[in-house]
């Protein structure tokens, strides 16, 4: 179960370890969300004054006590994290940075290539001073290859590597056209292969006690993701197009009207597809030797969905799938994202999570989703205020006194939230 904000009665998985985040915007911190969600102490490093571009990308802003809020996008992928704004432009902001790398188990960034050398927080310069550190590198394109030195975004990703020639209406229908998928999904599975690596890094280093590199793309963890779409072709030969809602290799597999709404119906059996004819009134289609196996209903398929089409229209929507239920075929509506955010099922599995940020500000998140028996997510930091944490965190860490932290404010090379300056440097 997970676990809620301040519970600490219960261990966490990744107790103990330290990590030191200079990433923004999405794939990163989405990784470093994950690593703090499983018991972490994440350290967002943060420019002053700007702070992670996501706290602008809004409406919708979180409303607070703050002159400048936060957009709803921004905490999305940052709680259980503490801010520090740090410039690390300047050569005192860098050594901070190094310091606290000194202390750190793991680094995530996403720079582009080569662009923290300069300041000392490249790779080969933090591990030399720390060798069991694990540092992650999210770029578009990786550290090597001809695109390495380019900028990579989910949109161009999403179109380089033909997810978006296998998203959309296909040819010869209206709206016929490529399309991005409605969420950011090149950042998101690159932000979870970039977790799991640092696991398996992790592993690695509990056995040998050495720290690694590791390279994370955009680009590779989307290619890697065209799983059966990729393997049609490498084994068929045929280019996959697009097809709307059709699925390339199963059939019946797609959305079809009912009399008041559309439905979703997935046969993945044999079995399962007989079962819906019955129910439908249409046994004889399932007894058809061309739609007898899925291999065939592939070929087939406009002349059976054809028939399927006319059977379901009209049915009301959900008197046909509380049937599907009941006879065991897999089938469901398409919701709205207030629909399914207001879901029974989500409540019951705890996704929805509230926190509170440290100046009384309410805020919902979407939680941690593996269900753990032992050590389960946690929610013990909502989403920081931009430099909420600087002097506190280094006074703690660092044993920086609160003159010195003053001094270091006052020149620009830390960012102090004003809402936490007076009681940390008093």
């Amino acid at each position: 179960m997970a676990q809620a904000e301040g519970d600490q009665a219960r261990p966490m998985a990744l107790d103990g370890l330290k990590v030191l985040d200079l990433s923004r915007v999405l794939a990163a911190p989405w990784a470093s969300q994950i690593l703090g969600d499983l018991g972490a102490e994440v350290l967002k490093i943060e420019q002053p004054g700007r702070g992670d571009d996501t706290r602008r990308w809004g409406p919708p802003f979180v409303e607070d006590s703050s002159p400048s809020p936060d957009a709803a996008y921004f905490f999305c992928a940052n709680r259980n994290k503490r801010s520090l704004a740090i410039d690390f432009s300047q050569p005192e902001g860098a050594a901070l940075v190094r310091q606290l790398a000194l202390q750190a188990d793991i680094v995530v960034e996403n720079f582009r290539v080569g662009a923290l050398a300069r300041f000392g927080l490249d790779a080969e310069s933090l591990r030399a001073a720390n060798p069991r550190l694990i540092y992650c590198s999210v770029t578009g394109f990786g550290q090597t290859g001809p695109y390495a030195r380019r900028g990579g975004y989910d949109f161009l990703v999403q179109g380089m590597s033909g997810l978006m020639s296998i998203t959309g209406r296909p040819e010869g229908v209206a709206g016929a056209g490529p399309m991005k998928v409605g969420l950011p999904v090149s950042d998101l599975f690159t932000g979870l292969y970039a977790a799991v690596s640092i696991l398996a890094a992790l592993n690695h280093r509990q056995v040998t006690g050495q720290g690694q590199w590791l390279d994370c793309a955009l680009l590779d963890s989307q290619v890697a993701v065209l799983v059966n779409q990729a393997m049609n072709y490498l084994v068929g030969g045929a280019v996959p197009q697009r097809l709307g809602n059709d699925h390339p290799n199963v059939v019946p597999y797609r959305d079809f009207a009912c009399s008041d709404d559309y439905i979703l119906v997935a046969c993945g059996t044999d079995g399962q597809f007989q079962a819906l004819c019955r129910l439908l009134g249409r046994p004889e289609l399932g007894a058809d030797p061309r739609f007898a196996s899925n291999a065939g209903r592939s070929r087939d398929r406009r002349a059976l969905e054809v028939q399927l089409a006319a059977a379901i229209a009209p049915w009301k929507a959900a008197e046909l799938l509380a049937a599907m239920a009941e006879a065991g075929i897999p089938g469901g509506p398409i919701h709205s994202i207030d629909q399914i955010l207001a879901n029974p099922q989500i409540a019951a599995r705890g996704l929805l999570q509230s926190m509170t940020r440290d100046d009384g500000t309410p805020v919902t998140v979407i939680g941690f989703p593996t269900q753990f028996s032992e050590t389960p997510a946690s929610y013990r930091l909502a989403p920081p205020r931009l430099g909420q944490d600087t002097a506190a965190v280094l006074a703690a860490t660092l044993g920086l006194e609160p003159e010195a932290i003053a001094a270091l404010a006052a020149r620009g090379v830390i960012g102090l939230d004003p809402l936490a300056r007076a009681e940390a440097l008093s």
